[in-house]
């Protein structure tokens, strides 16, 4: 992607904390996610790797329905132009990336590999999908949060019998470790007694390298 200054994020804009629902939805507009099955057929004729993150990929692992605010599938960021182009003429795209929003257009194409892609019809239609973008080494899956780990997408994803692939869980689980919100401790519950001894291992040992007093550890 070619570097553009007027795709810059201007220097010094701090990064905001999360809105509240109403004023989310005041200021960008509120939500219509679609489920794996809609979002399956939706991305059908995307040529790039894609999968399933977040709590989908957390419930589809522990059979435990929960609610869901969003639909998370992720990209490679090296794959971010091809998915723009591939929506290009009936959906719009934009970048969400600390808290900041602009289009992710022909005028501003430069990414941030660890930012998130926004996708709805048009300004009067509610958002159907949220793609966190996932860096690249080579083809390869990179942890955002750990950038040293890096691991053929085979190993980190799991194929379901949906047929669509899937985030492995404990590595859905750590990518929500920061937040701590009352969805993400119920995921915690939910999930960890689950893991299995090497699961439990990955997740205690990633964990521990961004957080050593993180509540997490104690039940790992």
């Amino acid at each position: 992607m070619k570097n553009s200054a007027a795709a810059e994020q201007p220097a010094g804009l701090p990064t905001a904390g999360p809105l509240p629902p109403d004023a989310f939805h005041r200021w960008y507009g509120g939500w219509d996610p679609f489920d794996p099955s809609s979002n399956a057929n939706f991305m059908q004729g995307f040529e790039r790797p894609w999968w399933i993150i977040g709590g989908w990929a957390i419930e589809k692992w522990t059979g435990v329905a929960r609610a869901h605010e969003d639909m998370d599938i992720s990209i490679f960021a090296s794959d971010a132009e091809a998915f723009r182009i591939f929506l290009a003429d009936r959906w719009t795209t934009w970048n969400m990336d600390n808290s900041w929003l602009r289009p992710f257009d022909h005028r501003f194409r430069d990414v941030r590999p660890g930012s998130s892609i926004w996708v709805r019809k048009d300004a009067q239609s509610a958002w159907v999908l949220d793609v966190p973008l996932t860096p690249d080494k080579s083809g390869k899956w990179t942890n955002k949060k750990l950038p040293s780990q890096v691991a053929p997408l085979d190993d980190v994803t799991w194929v379901a019998d949906d047929g669509l692939n899937y985030l492995r869980p404990e590595i859905a689980l750590f990518m929500k470790h920061r937040l701590l919100r009352e969805k993400d401790r119920a995921d915690a519950a939910t999930l960890l007694p689950r893991l299995d001894r090497q699961q439990r291992h990955w997740l205690r040992d990633a964990v521990a390298q961004v957080r050593p007093d993180h509540p997490w550890l104690d039940s790992l």
